[in-house]
């Protein structure tokens, strides 16, 4: 088929207002969220020691380095609306560009809003008790092995992300100032956190005391327990749920390719946004690890385990300052997510309104309101996310008939991780594939380290796909399914509407935030 760019080009453009600072905001402030406050609590359970949490973190955040070193190259070389989406169909062409649009709108980037905005009303449970993942509006209504609830906790996380969708509707300027006051603030409540437990929080109760590093069984762990029915046992079990305990890190260092979405937002992008990758995940990864180093050193193993609803920040600080530590941490944590779900909503709409302009999406998502901003693209991805609040996982004592229902945080994440990590591969894989495909177009800057940085990436995360599709195959199994759903959707669409309009890939790249033209081409798919 043969595809033409003219149509494209007449289309209401973006302004480009985004520095290299706004920029490495949306990468910082998109990490920074919930899950390094939160998921280390899971984490360690799974592995039964401080030494291998610590691994779980470092392996994580190699994923992290190696991927942005690989998507810095990408995104220089074309700064498109979409980001990710365009390196994805220009390097393998528009199916795998809507699969991944389509996965980001109903699981990936939406299910990582709802995440956060069910941490945001965790936290604020610690000031308001009323707020609770067991104080219902709507009970449980069960249906076979979910159910779906409308707690006190779920409501406040709904209102915040209707509340953030509203304000980014207004315009860039009114996000990226909302977006770099909340970074700077929870980036110094993160390092202070930081600073906090490793000058006064060291304890000789501590885990890194008191509990054996290496040896997860000296501690009392089991993993038969941690995983019920799990067929091996020893070394073995021990490295599989390894990768399972990684879940948790990764989604707290995920969404920093958010950025990439901005990408004709962004001036100087060529130099700005491989910078702003750079420095961001970089920054970010090292206090993460100086963070987990803070519990291990100042809280018991079991404390960190056991954190109640999970909030280990909250404990580290309650047992350095008391009371008063507590309701600081809360506090703190509640604008970290605010302003993640910030940064999250801001760029997350790019995707879909890019996809609306080459014909994968209903046109009017591909349309900016007055205020130079995808209105409506904004409040498609605010309902889904809000709805993605609302389901739970059910399951039923065999003895005493009691049903229990799953963490709505901890499903999301692994509904979100596995079908991530099959999309950054992608991404990864895609910096060969560009590079044999236009080894002439313009690159200001090349992936340090290649061919063995996108090596290291793609096997860390092959292994982990095939860890998470053993370990957890119902939740994985959802986030492959709507993965795999995007072909036939993508198919049925294009059936249903015009072929699509695409622009040609950017060879030359652009400067001073203006386009530099294209003249009117057609590329066969």
């Amino acid at each position: 088929m043969t595809l033409t760019t003219g149509a494209r080009e007449q289309r209401p453009a973006l302004t480009r207002s985004l520095g290299l600072v706004d920029a490495t905001m949306i990468v910082v402030g998109s990490m920074i969220g919930s899950g390094i406050f939160i998921v280390s609590a899971e984490s360690s359970r799974l592995v039964g020691s401080p030494g291998w949490l610590l691994v779980a973190w470092v392996l994580a955040g190699t994923m992290t380095i190696t991927g942005a070193l690989c998507c810095a190259e990408l995104a220089a070389m074309m700064p498109r609306a979409g980001g990710q989406y365009v390196f994805l169909r220009e390097a393998y062409g528009p199916a795998t560009g809507f699969i991944f649009g389509w996965s980001l709108l109903l699981v990936i980037q939406s299910g990582t809003i709802a995440a956060v905005a069910i941490a945001f009303a965790n936290f604020m449970g610690v000031l308001v008790p009323r707020v609770s993942a067991t104080t219902y509006l709507i009970a449980p209504i069960a249906f076979g092995g979910y159910a779906v609830s409308l707690s006190t906790q779920q409501s406040v996380a709904i209102a915040m992300i209707f509340a953030l969708t509203i304000t980014n509707m207004r315009g860039l300027r009114l996000g990226k100032r909302i977006q770099n006051a909340f970074t700077v603030t929870k980036a110094a409540a993160l390092v202070a956190l930081v600073v906090v437990g490793l000058t006064a929080g060291w304890s000789v109760g501590s885990a890194a005391y008191t509990s054996s590093w290496w040896n997860p069984w000296a501690n009392g762990w089991e993993s038969r327990v941690v995983q019920p029915g799990l067929a091996v046992a020893g070394v073995a079990a021990l490295s599989l749920l390894l990768g399972r305990a990684m879940i948790g890190p990764l989604f707290a260092q995920a969404a920093w390719n958010n950025v990439t979405f901005t990408g004709a937002e962004v001036r100087d992008p060529g130099t700005n946004l491989p910078r702003a990758l750079l420095i961001g995940c970089f920054t970010v990864v090292g206090l993460y690890l100086l963070a987990n180093l803070a519990y291990v050193v100042a809280l018991p193993l079991a404390e960190i385990q056991h954190a109640e609803q999970n909030r280990v920040a909250t404990a580290l600080m309650r047992t350095i300052l008391g009371a008063p530590g507590t309701v600081v941490m809360a506090i703190a944590i509640m604008i970290s997510t605010f302003g993640a779900n910030n940064g999250l909503i801001l760029a997350g709409a790019r995707v879909s309104y890019a996809m609306a302009g080459d014909g994968l999406l209903f046109a009017k998502i591909g349309t900016l309101n007055r205020s130079h901003v995808p209105a409506v693209a904004l409040m498609t991805q605010g309902v889904w996310a809000a709805l993605l609040t609302l389901p739970r996982t059910v399951t039923v004592d065999p003895d005493t008939g009691a049903a229990a229902y799953g963490n709505v945080y901890t499903q999301l994440l692994e509904y979100i991780v596995p079908a991530d990590l099959v999309l950054f591969g992608l991404m990864v894989a895609a910096v060969f594939v560009m590079r044999h495909k236009a080894p002439g177009a313009n690159r200001p800057y090349r992936t340090w380290g290649y061919p063995v940085v996108p090596a290291v990436y793609l096997t860390l995360a092959l292994l982990l796909i095939s860890d998470l599709a053993y370990l957890a195959p119902s939740t994985s199994g959802i986030g492959f399914v709507i993965l795999l759903s995007g072909m036939p959707v993508y198919l049925v669409w294009r059936r249903a509407v015009a072929p699509p309009v695409l622009v040609a890939p950017i060879a030359a790249g652009e400067e001073d935030g203006h386009p530099i033209p294209t003249p009117p081409a057609s590329i066969d798919r």
